[in-house]
């Protein structure tokens, strides 16, 4: 695939673009992921509204995940700014190197969206899968009610590929999640000589 104008960086590390760096966790992130924590509605857009959680919890995690290594081609990076401050989180999961497919969670702190570092940090761990790992196709889930999600994966090129009725619950109500694809001759054809652009 030709390089993008995002990855002609002066570095020679893969993991930094022209925005954002992935690294993997360090046991201090913990309290950088207990103040994310304290973000009730960031919780529900991820998962389900969370139980307060202990800070020997918050360490004891940290610590378990600054020794992960890749398993089974999924992972978890830190997506910090040049500078070195941590914006967000993404990890991969339901990897199958079989059929060439996996999916990923982002997570971007509040105070940090559109910026840009959601699509920059996506187009790094997609272009490592795609070109490096052989993958051929990535499939997101999104709760309906997050159109900042949808808009940023519609704009990455992303197809919806289908909506399931009623699979998650929060708040009080029960929500459609929507199934978003990206095949890895689509990611080349949409990011070939062009670079992320900006506050989405």
């Amino acid at each position: 695939m030709p390089v993008t104008a995002s990855d002609a960086t002066p570095t020679a590390n893969y993991w930094q673009g022209a925005l954002v760096r992935l690294r993997a966790i360090e046991p201090a992130d913990w309290e950088t992921f207990a103040r994310w924590n304290l973000d009730s509605e960031r919780g529900r857009l991820l998962d389900f509204l969370w139980p307060p959680t202990s800070d020997a919890a918050m360490r004891a995690w940290a610590e378990a995940e600054s020794q992960r290594r890749l398993d089974n081609d999924a992972y978890r990076w830190i997506i910090e700014t040049l500078d070195g401050a941590a914006v967000g989180a993404i990890d991969t999961h339901s990897c199958s190197p079989r059929n060439g497919t996996f999916s990923y969670g982002i997570d971007i702190a509040r105070e940090q969206r559109r910026r840009g570092y959601a699509r920059a940090a996506i187009h790094l761990v997609l272009r490592w899968y795609f070109d490096e790992l052989r993958y051929q196709k990535v499939t997101v889930s999104i709760h309906a009610d997050n159109p900042a999600s949808i808009a940023l994966h519609t704009a990455l090129g992303f197809t919806r590929e289908g909506t399931l009725r009623r699979m998650a619950y929060s708040g009080g109500r029960y929500l459609d999640i929507h199934w978003y694809g990206l095949t890895a001759e689509e990611f080349a054809a949409s990011h070939a000589l062009r670079p992320p652009a900006p506050h989405v």
